[in-house]
């Protein structure tokens, strides 16, 4: 165990070197930085944010890791990525922070890149599932922590292949790196056939509604609809199709797959038979009443966030995300330098947080960025979701 006498001492011999060697970090604290959407148009993922700061509230309240209490500073930047860059410089030569941990959104993410490898900052569980962020050799000091669009677009693609091979498929995508990549995903696996089979719309994340974008959609003759976005507009997307009698097979994309965030603002009958690939346990779902990780998120919940919907998905992702910053810390033990952190954080073997579903674990390389590689489909009944497939890995797209 650290020993604040011992690391006392050390401050006292040299402590020049000490801040220089571990930014962020004193005997009683290490600061952490993140960036999320509180406000602006993708607001309903700010509870991540909210959650993490709850969880890490919950480890100082049960003594800090080592001795050390978690400093998490998380600041607002609106889903823009000039205030994501704004934050992410006074987080790095303003607070200081030891690293990032779970900055949310692809536009920022890519907005803040080159400068944290400039300034040598490591990017661990960036909630993105940007296919450029699984690249080791362009984003060394990086995680990601939401399996790779591009795996997810290609595990979907390849479903509806063998589910309807015979159909055309539509998809609803957001204009910018997000929804490119499930695009491009579907290109990979149809390959010639994308052109004839897929009739793919775009809409901006400022657009008020894509309502006009579903009814041009229906009129392609697709049996099958992909929503490749953000909830506000997955969400009324769904409840647009029910409007107009469109019945296509609904496949969300996983930012999209809260059932508070999502399906409930766009009704949850009018949701019924929507799929989604998933990694987690559905709390709300009396089969996982009994296990550990469900028994622990409500009382977490109870304490720490009371009122909250237990049924807004990114409250639990949030939550897992902060188990993960919390096992991550304690693999690194006493050496809490910059380059300690990124080398445990490529190095997570066989992981099974509580938190998510039987067989699925995570295990971090140096080869790849990404935390999760693994994924089963599940289905809307109108009341809760029911998992229909086994575990389907990224190694076996």
């Amino acid at each position: 165990m650290f020993r604040p006498a011992f690391a006392l001492m050390l401050l006292a011999l040299g402590s020049t070197a000490y801040a220089a060697d571990a930014p962020g970090l004193t005997p009683s604290e290490i600061k952490v930085g993140g960036v999320f959407p509180f406000s602006g148009p993708a607001s309903s993922y700010g509870i991540i944010g909210r959650a993490i700061l709850a969880y890490v509230q919950s480890i100082n309240d049960r003594g800090g890791i080592n001795g050390r209490k978690i400093n998490y500073i998380a600041y607002d930047d609106a889903y823009s990525p000039p205030k994501a860059v704004e934050h992410v410089r006074k987080l790095v030569e303003g607070d200081e922070v030891a690293f990032m941990f779970g900055q949310l959104g692809t536009p920022g993410n890519t907005a803040v890149a080159k400068y944290l490898m400039s300034k040598h900052v490591p990017a661990i569980a960036i909630a993105t599932g940007s296919n450029k962020f699984t690249n080791v050799a362009d984003f060394p000091l990086t995680t990601t922590s939401i399996v790779s669009y591009d795996t997810e677009g290609k595990i979907y693609a390849k479903f509806l292949t063998k589910t309807l091979p015979d159909a055309k498929y539509a998809i609803l995508y957001q204009n910018d790196d997000l929804g490119r990549d499930y695009v491009n995903a579907f290109k990979a696996i149809l390959k010639g056939d994308f052109d004839k089979k897929v009739t793919a719309i775009s809409y901006e994340v400022s657009d008020p509604t894509v309502e006009s974008h579903i009814v041009s959609l229906k009129s392609s003759g697709a049996e099958a609809l992909l929503l490749a976005g953000t909830p506000k507009f997955a969400a009324q997307a769904i409840r647009k199709a029910a409007e107009i009698g469109w019945k296509p097979a609904i496949l969300l994309n996983y930012p999209s797959s809260s059932v508070g965030a999502t399906l409930k603002p766009a009704g949850l009958e009018k949701a019924t038979g929507v799929m989604v690939g998933t990694n987690m346990i559905d709390p709300t779902d009396a089969r996982w009443a009994n296990a550990e990780g469900t028994k622990s998120y409500l009382t977490f919940i109870d304490k720490y966030m009371p009122g909250a919907d237990i049924a807004d998905f990114n409250i639990l992702y949030g939550y897992t995300q902060a188990m993960l910053l919390e096992d991550l810390i304690k693999q690194c033990g006493n050496d809490l330098s910059r380059e300690n952190i990124i080398r445990q954080a490529k190095s997570l073997k066989n992981l099974a947080l509580p938190t998510l579903l039987p067989g699925i674990s995570i295990n971090t390389s140096d080869k790849i960025n990404m935390n999760y590689t693994q994924m089963r489909l599940q289905r809307w009944t109108g009341t809760r979701w029911d998992l229909f497939s086994e575990v389907l890995d990224a190694s076996s797209e």
